[in-house]
């Protein structure tokens, strides 16, 4: 069954605009990086997490979520995705 992964920084928890690497130096396979003092989830790395929690103990304000959904839970048609032109 295929696992999809969803890691979420909510900005209002995250250090209040204070300058926070904590999620950055910990992560093992490198999915966040820092933007204007705060850390940022990089769209094209998320599905390379390996779910180790690394960041979410780490973090001082709780702002990571890690959603994990498996194919049979997503719906179809949730998504519709326009097609270039």
């Amino acid at each position: 069954m295929s696992l999809f992964i969803a890691v979420r920084v909510d900005p209002e928890r995250c250090r209040a605009g204070q300058p926070c690497t904590a999620c950055i130096g910990v992560c093992p396979v490198a999915i966040f990086e820092g933007r204007d003092g705060l850390a940022g989830v990089i769209g094209e790395n998320e599905d390379e997490c390996i779910l180790c929690d690394l960041c979410l103990a780490r973090c001082p304000t709780d702002a990571i979520a890690i959603h994990k959904l498996y194919a049979d839970e997503i719906r179809t048609g949730a998504c519709v995705q326009g097609s270039p032109r």
